[in-house]
């Protein structure tokens, strides 16, 4: 057996091997490990992986186990801002850093009891601020598709791990595009389901009212496979809904015949790249193929989702960051207090120190739109967006089943092209924000390379709840094509035999 060969299967093909005894979790577990002490100092997926820790658990699962649950022995590994009772949780930020939780975020919980491993602290952008993954503050996270440039953000590290086979599959978070946009920056699948699917309990919170955990995953039937494990309702989050969960794998090869796929007009939308426009068209005509009648349908408050968001998530942000003061856990400046004006410099000095640039951007701006003389003028002009944007979305699943465009209007950029331009940073989002504001189910899945070999992703909206129909929709454009079978050259084995 060659060596990764087992790092580089998808969740499902473990599964199945794992059942017939073909190879044991150990053999699993090691081979993983291995391919990450290879290749994680080069990619940066990881902050940190306690191997000593992840062997205790398959040690206590082995000893324990009495049946055989859906993901026994399979390896998952979890993005920095969701709580694994017992470890460091930092969300990539100093101002976290030494923070272990004292608890299991209820998406955790669902993992433990489907007998899966983890494997905690995948990198990301600080408290999920960014599209790059450039704000870490512990190291840059590298695109294994192209070194140089960015894997998309703010599930970076989640996206390159599961892409460079350092993961079998993983959990990202997704407020303005966070799993999507990486994963099609990875050639690989991201889905961010409906607001209240999955359990906010134990994720870090960024913007409350648009966060949701969602799988990042190497095909459409491991998303499905995770999306089952992990959603649910769950009491401990009063916006978790108390909506039934089908079994997503099973409904994976229903007919998608006769189903209607909405077209928004993107005409008005600049900056979209011309191999992203071309392989959305030829997917397009994939699916046509496959008997999916396509649509016209009109969004026309998309163009202001961005500065919609902005307002929003930023102020959700400034609200939710209050709370990191350096005085119950985390970051405390050194000598931070003073004779004159001991708690207000402890505050200064910590957050100075503790935060990085994009983070005190994001809580300025938030702290303004809330401020006196400026909510009415922002942050409830920006609710009031909100609500046509999923009045827009309303009316477009009453014409259709799913909606198409594009996740990214560029594939990956380089690392630094953007970092000195936030708005064009915050424009690489324009396509994947308004599912989060309209609380919609939203997947990306390859598509396509650009002239330069970069993975381009397609992103496929439902209405609220029906992650089945992306599931299958995107099932059988996968069957129908092999984007979704390639890898990067560094990540390229053997098959196991």
């Amino acid at each position: 057996m060659a060596a990764g060969a087992l790092a580089s299967k998808t969740l499902h093909e473990l599964r199945a091997l794992l059942k017939a005894g073909t190879v044991c979790a150990g053999d699993v577990l090691e081979d993983l490990l291995a391919r990450i002490a290879q290749q994680n100092p080069s990619l940066r997926a990881y902050l940190a992986v306690d191997e000593a820790r992840v062997r205790r658990q398959l040690q206590a699962k082995s000893a324990a186990a009495s049946q055989d649950p859906p993901l026994s022995g399979i390896p998952i590994t979890v993005k920095d801002n969701i709580c694994i009772q017992g470890e460091e949780t930092t969300c990539a930020s100093r101002i976290l850093q030494g923070f272990r939780a004292p608890y299991d975020a209820t998406a955790i919980e669902r993992l433990r009891s489907a007998g899966a491993l983890l494997i905690p602290r995948a990198n990301m952008d600080e408290f999920a601020f960014g599209s790059s993954t450039e704000n870490s503050a512990f190291g840059v996270t590298r695109n294994p598709w192209a070194p140089e440039r960015v894997p998309g953000g703010s599930s970076g590290g989640s996206a390159t791990a599961v892409a460079a086979d350092l993961a079998i599959a993983a959990l990202g978070s997704d407020t303005g595009g966070s799993i999507r946009q990486p994963a099609a920056f990875c050639g690989i699948v991201g889905m961010k389901p409906t607001y209240g699917r999955v359990s906010r309990y134990g994720l870090i919170a960024f913007a409350s009212s648009l966060d949701q955990i969602g799988p990042l995953a190497k095909d459409v039937t491991d998303a499905a496979i995770l999306l089952s494990v992990i959603a649910g309702h769950d009491a401990r989050d009063s916006t978790s809904a108390p909506v039934e969960v089908p079994d997503y794998e099973r409904q994976l090869s229903q007919r998608v015949e006769g189903l209607r796929i909405g077209l928004p007009k993107l005409s008005g939308i600049e900056g979209i790249d011309p191999d992203v426009r071309q392989a959305l068209d030829d997917a397009v005509a994939v699916l046509e193929g496959l008997g999916l009648r396509t649509v016209p349908i009109e969004l026309p408050h998309i163009s202001a989702a961005v500065a919609t968001y902005y307002i929003i998530a930023t102020a959700e942000a400034s609200s939710n960051l209050a709370r990191y003061d350096g005085v119950q856990y985390g970051w405390r400046a050194v000598n931070g207090a003073s004779a004159q004006s001991p708690l207000i410099n402890l505050y200064l000095r910590t957050r100075t120190e503790g935060f990085g640039a994009e983070a005190k951007r994001r809580i300025l701006l938030g702290t303004y739109v809330l401020s006196q003389g400026y909510y009415d003028a922002y942050y409830l002009q920006g609710m009031k967006v909100r609500t046509l944007i999923k009045q827009d979305f309303d009316e477009a699943f009453a014409r259709c089943e799913v909606v198409l465009m594009p996740t990214a209007p560029t594939p990956a950029f380089r690392i630094g092209e953007k970092l000195d331009d936030p708005l064009q940073m915050y424009l690489s989002d324009i396509f994947t924000i308004s599912a989060n504001l309209a609380g919609v189910p939203a997947m990306s899945l390859p598509c396509g390379f650009s002239h330069r070999g970069l993975p381009i992703g397609m992103q496929v909206l439902a209405a609220p709840f029906r992650e089945d129909l992306l599931f299958r929709v995107g099932y059988a454009y996968e069957q129908a094509t092999d984007w979704h079978r390639r890898a990067p050259v560094s990540s390229a084995t053997s098959s196991y035999e």
